[in-house]
């Protein structure tokens, strides 16, 4: 039976990650610091679907803690890593720069350390597609250039990226850093713009709507991205002997490290996106139109053909159908 950790695992993907993998089989180790950046309730919530399940052990504390992770790695020895811990948000980002510090920079370092010690084998390590930043090239490629990140959020993540390649280059970690762009689903966080738009929209309440409603976004529904994860668990990265890396492909030259998209590669406007929102509740928004907000981007969209080539999958959940689950989900979940 293999080992997988988790990290990360009472959020919104750790839970869906943990629960598919579950389901497939593996003993799962889950750890999360059930920080109050959102309602605590949600995360207890969201680890209650997993109590059926005796092959799992959920573990409570922060990434950054000296020792912890150490000693989760020495007393489970993991075979496979799924670092998805981290503070998310890019406006809070401008707010609250040092929990960024601590939990993305100092928690990674602290996986490093203790992976360096009982190596797994395979890690992936959640990144953004926030690090492609300034980028006007669309779709954005693994191979692009990503230099000029727009928040400290994907600043923070950017520099996760290059921890795991030194780390990778110099230990020989197998690394998978997956850049997911914009996932939502049940259980979703309700920061994010489907659950402030549906719960505005079901109390008709009005929405700020950003970039006066000029903003594109590759959404991804958080089950395909999990599908994306557990493929990609068999499709840990070897260094090349000779240093030469595949056309299109991320591989370092120097290390078994590579960098992948997970998106949906068909971007979505947001006017559409609230469109189909209105068509799940049956409900009209009421919107207030705003100007975009700083650190963010007024596109984003995934060229996810390294995925496909690597695992053969290719995310198919539609905007449509991906909505109208969730708001099924939000009004049983909230009782309305």
């Amino acid at each position: 039976m293999t080992t997988a950790l988790v990290t990360g695992s009472a959020g919104f993907v750790g839970f869906h990650c943990c629960r598919h993998l579950l389901e497939r089989g593996y003993r799962v180790i889950g750890l999360d610091a059930m920080t109050d950046y959102y309602d605590v309730a949600l995360k207890q919530d969201r680890l209650a679907q997993l109590g059926p399940f005796d092959r799992f052990r959920q573990i409570t504390g922060r990434l950054e803690e000296p020792g912890l992770l150490r000693g989760i790695f020495a007393a489970e020895r993991p075979e496979v890593v799924i670092h998805l811990a981290a503070q998310a948000g890019v406006r809070h980002s401008i707010d609250a720069p040092r929990d960024y510090l601590q939990s993305n920079i100092s928690g990674t370092f602290e996986l490093l350390e203790a992976a360096r010690e009982v190596p797994p084998r395979h890690m992936l390590i959640a990144s953004t597609s926030s690090v492609y930043g300034a980028n006007r090239k669309m779709p954005y490629a693994e191979t692009d250039r990503a230099d000029h990140q727009m928040s400290f959020y994907a600043a923070s993540k950017k520099a996760t990226e290059a921890m795991a390649h030194s780390y990778s280059h110099i230990h020989g970690l197998p690394i998978t850093m997956f850049r997911f762009f914009t996932v939502y689903g049940p259980w979703g966080r309700p920061d994010m713009a489907p659950h402030k738009f549906t719960r505005a929209i079901l109390e008709d309440q009005p929405i700020d709507v950003y970039n006066f409603g000029n903003m594109k976004r590759d959404f991804t529904y958080v089950d395909d991205l999990v599908e994306a994860l557990c493929l990609l668990i068999d499709v840990a990265p070897v260094r090349p002997d000779d240093g030469r890396v595949p056309e299109g492909d991320s591989l370092s030259p120097v290390a078994p490290w590579r960098v992948i998209n997970i998106g949906n590669s068909q971007p979505v406007g947001l006017g559409d996106f609230i469109a189909a929102i209105e068509a799940a509740t049956r409900r009209v928004a009421r919107k207030t139109l705003m100007p975009i907000q700083p650190g963010d981007v007024p596109a984003t969209w995934a060229d996810t053909s390294l995925l496909k080539r690597l695992t053969g999958y290719v995310p198919r959940t539609g905007i449509t159908q991906g909505v109208a689950r969730f708001v099924t989900w939000y009004r049983d979940y909230y009782d309305i």
